[in-house]
């Protein structure tokens, strides 16, 4: 049990949750019936510096953050109760859940870099979940692409007449930004659609990022399947079904989600990958879905937690604390 645990979230203001959709919530709703001390933080308020000489093993950095502690609850405009904040050792956690929204940008890869000063199980340690490392190793729309045998076709480049080739042989195709969230920034371009140049000048005079490519899959206007894995076991799933006259199915712009049950086409996918996942110490992954072809593997700040709870009468939150504790109790 999470009993009398010290459990830090960082992530983006409590105060503007939606709390009958956000998974971090539920999080935290669960480890405080268990028992658990909550505080959160916003990630600029983290520090890294140079800590006391400890006898016998010469200095140690020093992570901190300005927390707050807080009680939450199930009531709208009155969810969250603050404490006082106060700058501390994130050391004195015995967890820390990771939950800030991505853009997956250097701001965020620093952030795993410093949450590596005290990743670990035991005195002194906070078990950071997901694994800072891999969280950082495992870009969202990257990693996928180490299991080609379950995905659609993929183009990942900055090549222009490449991205044009690959419209050329599929005709029907998604243009994603590489490291975006949320759908931000997703396009359909269909075999005449004549935007695809303007598209590219206007993402590449921005960025310096390489775009991914794929085959649009037809298969999206039945719902592209969010499907959640505690410790690289699949506990559930949701399907998000776009809006009319859309090509995205992210609940941020309009995806409605519905009750599904996993296909045995699913399980072999999260049976192929959840090893994996496992080993890298990634315990709350989302992967996506879209007919038979895996599209995503979402290890920074997974949702859907409490849609799933909704449509399979489960507590996935406290699946995933269970998770939690057990890596605690076994001290890896």
């Amino acid at each position: 049990m999470t009993a009398g645990l010290n459990v830090a979230v960082q992530m983006d203001p409590l105060e503007r949750v939606d709390i009958d959709g956000d998974s971090s919530f539920a999080m935290m709703l669960e480890a405080q019936a268990r028992g658990s001390h909550l505080f959160v933080y916003g990630v600029e308020s983290l520090a890294l510096s140079e800590g006391t000489r400890e006898q016998g093993k010469g200095y140690s950095n020093r992570l901190t953050a300005l927390v707050r502690p807080v009680r939450v609850r199930r009531e709208k405009g009155h969810h969250a109760i603050f404490g006082e904040p106060v700058r501390r050792d994130l050391s004195e956690m015995d967890v820390i859940l990771m939950r800030q929204d991505p853009p997956f940008d250097m701001a965020y890869i620093t952030a795993t870099h410093m949450l590596e000063h005290v990743h670990g199980i035991g005195p002194g340690r906070a078990l950071v979940v997901n694994d800072p490392r891999f969280v950082r190793d495992s870009p969202e729309k990257l990693l996928v692409t180490h299991y080609p045998e379950l995905m659609p076709p993929t183009l990942v480049t900055w090549d222009h007449q490449e991205i044009r080739t690959f419209r050329q042989k599929w005709k029907d195709i998604i243009v994603k930004p590489l490291f975006g969230n949320g759908g931000s920034g997703v396009f359909r371009i269909r075999e005449d659609d004549q935007n695809l140049n303007a598209l590219l000048e206007l993402h590449f005079a921005r960025s310096r990022e390489p775009l991914m490519i794929q085959r649009y899959e037809a298969a999206v206007r039945s719902g592209d399947k969010r499907i959640i894995l505690a410790d690289g076991i699949p506990i559930g799933a949701i399907n998000r079904v776009p809006a009319e006259g859309e090509a995205r199915s992210n609940m941020h712009v309009g995806g409605v989600a519905k009750k599904v049950d996993l296909t045995a086409r699913d399980r072999e996918i999260c049976e192929a990958i959840g090893p994996m996942l496992k080993e890298r110490g990634l315990i709350f992954v989302g992967i996506d879905v879209i007919g038979e072809w895996l599209t995503e593997i979402n290890v920074t700040s997974p949702t859907g937690l409490q849609e799933l709870a909704r449509f399979d009468g489960i507590n996935p939150a406290g699946i995933l604390w269970d998770c939690i504790e057990a890596r605690l109790a076994a001290g890896v």
